[in-house]
């Protein structure tokens, strides 16, 4: 039988409450499911948090501020743990959200669209 896990929402709300500037109006649209797919925030993914998740389609949206820059082995780990159980992830600077939102937001509802194809 598969061990039960609570979920670490305090951790989930402490990290809502400090999302960066980038993280704010990426949700801006994500809430309102303007790239065709519901997404929630700060959502706990095995031993991770993702910034964005879409759990019907396991799509994982992240926006990397300059601590990415500092410790980019551990984004390898991660997306290498996300990856082995299913799931996409994509990854945006903060800088690209900030400075091209809408570009940013159609790839992401590109990937989503590419996701909910059926697979030939």
């Amino acid at each position: 039988m598969a061990e039960w896990n609570p979920r670490n929402t305090s951790r989930a709300r402490t990290l809502r409450h400090q999302a960066t500037p980038a993280e704010r109006m990426l949700w801006r649209y994500l809430a309102r499911s303007q790239a065709g797919a519901k997404f929630s925030r700060q959502m706990p993914v095995g031993p991770y948090f993702a910034d964005f998740l879409c759990r019907a389609l396991k799509l994982v949206v992240e926006c990397d501020g300059i601590s990415h820059d500092r410790a980019p082995q551990s984004d390898a780990v991660r997306d290498n743990w996300m990856q082995a159980n299913g799931y996409t992830v994509l990854r945006f600077t903060n800088g690209d959200v900030l400075g091209n939102s809408e570009g940013v937001v159609l790839a992401i509802a590109e990937e989503v669209q590419r996701l909910k194809s059926p697979k030939a």
